[in-house]
């Protein structure tokens, strides 16, 4: 029987319920059972994604951050500093604004290497203060990332495939967004979910029927047992 492919899989609008809220536990059996590497890539922070794998039960291979953190089973590399992400908080709560999250703020406690911002808050000036300081705001469409302009999904992959020996020529990746794009450059065969935007659809080898889960799932049963994506 022919291997599975290399996986490399995002969370947010590619793992989540159809309703876009929530792991969808559909996925943990097929991913659990996969036989070759699954790499989690997600702009999440980096506790969550190691989270993800440990309670699925799979190898914790990791690009978090959109590329700030990556985690390789046995090292962990950081490829940004969170400082000035952390000067462009600090300015953009002096003009008035709030990252968006509540007092406790669980989506940027555990972050490393960037700030997420809420899509509710204004991004206009946003963005102009993330210039000012040299870094980006990329819009997952679940928030407004605040980061340096250089990592991304894609280096933290091929970092990962250089330590545990992954042919990205055989892998199959599948996400939702633009911070995806990089990781859609660097695979032999690239998945857009249905929900995903235009920046993901454009730059994936097929833009998939099914939203969120089932679109991975439909993914995963199509390629399944085929080392040839």
């Amino acid at each position: 029987m022919t291997a599975d492919p290399p996986l490399v899989l995002d969370i947010d609008g590619t793992l989540t319920r159809p309703e876009g809220w929530g792991l969808d536990p559909r996925v943990f059996d097929p991913v659990r059972n996969w036989e070759a590497p699954v790499v989690i890539a997600t702009g999440k922070a980096f506790p969550y994604p190691v989270a993800l794998c440990h309670f699925v039960g799979i190898p914790e291979l990791v690009v978090a951050e959109n590329g700030g953190v990556v985690y390789t089973g046995d090292d962990v590399y950081f490829t940004a500093d969170r400082e000035a992400a952390r000067a462009v908080t600090e300015e953009y709560r002096a003009a008035g604004y709030a990252l968006g999250w509540g007092e406790e703020d669980t989506v940027n406690r555990w972050r490393e290497t960037e700030i997420a911002v809420n899509v509710d808050q204004p991004v206009g000036p946003l963005k102009e203060i993330a210039a000012r300081h040299g870094l980006e705001v990329i819009d997952t469409g679940y928030a407004y990332h605040v980061k340096d302009v250089d990592p991304n999904k894609g280096d933290g992959v091929e970092t990962i495939a250089d330590h545990v020996d992954i042919d990205l020529e055989a892998a199959v990746a599948v996400g939702d967004s633009i911070n995806d794009v990089s990781t859609f450059e660097i695979v032999g065969r690239s998945f857009a979910v249905a929900n995903a935007d235009e920046a993901a659809k454009s730059a994936a080898d097929d833009v998939l029927e099914g939203i969120h889960a089932d679109g991975t799932l439909s993914v995963l049963e199509r390629v399944r047992g085929s080392s040839v994506p």
